[in-house]
């Protein structure tokens, strides 16, 4: 998928993530957040941002940079943090995932939630989520995941090739996230709507207190 397709399809769903996609994906971004609220932070970066559907429900001690592509997808969500008064979220930033324009080891937590399989270049992107996150910090990375076997494979293995279409990879390796050296995988669990979704959290390597300011 080429970054044009992308900047497309997100131009054309904006308008009804939230009731379409925002739906089915809601138990990974709130497995996702209450897990971070737990465990993560203060700084955390989300990348892909979207339309802001998960800001809200970050917990008031955070300080939460959001970043994403879609200028349209950043205008719904800078409109919640306006009309909510999200005073934990400090900045959103329209930026490209593959090229962050932050210092490495700058936050304590990275997320990505349903974005690593509609992104160009994922192993990218990885790459440079680790690069931004502290030492011993986290990412977690919530996702579907391609299938091994049974109906679901044949079924993502049909709709592969409408990607650019879709604004997704249905046949999507979860090998593409795993292959970092830096990252290591601390939890694996599987998310509704009947398991398809996956719920990873990966340490980086070295301790918070090795960590640059």
């Amino acid at each position: 998928m080429d970054i044009s397709a992308v900047k497309s399809s997100y131009a054309r769903w904006a308008p009804v993530y939230d009731r379409t996609f925002g739906a089915v994906t809601k138990p990974g971004r709130r497995k996702a957040v209450e897990y971070i609220n737990e465990n993560g932070g203060p700084k955390v970066l989300e990348v892909g941002v979207g339309t802001g559907l998960a800001l809200r429900h970050y917990a008031p001690h955070l300080d939460v940079t959001g970043i994403d592509f879609s200028d349209e997808m950043l205008a719904k969500a800078r409109d919640k943090v306006q009309e909510m008064s999200l005073s934990q979220v400090t900045e959103l930033r329209q930026m490209d995932a593959r090229k962050l324009d932050f210092a490495d080891n700058q936050f304590d937590t990275v997320v990505a939630m349903h974005i690593v399989s509609v992104v160009p270049e994922p192993e990218r992107v990885v790459a440079e989520m680790a690069r931004v996150c502290k030492p011993g910090g986290e990412i977690v990375i919530t996702n579907h995941f391609a299938s091994d076997q049974g109906a679901l494979a044949k079924i993502e293995k049909l709709t592969a090739p409408f990607a650019n279409l879709l604004g997704w990879h249905s046949d999507f390796s979860i090998q593409a996230v795993l292959g970092e050296p830096t990252l290591r995988v601390t939890k694996k669990d599987t998310l509704p709507p009947f398991g398809m979704m996956t719920f990873l959290v990966l340490r980086k390597a070295g301790s918070p207190a090795t960590a640059h300011p």
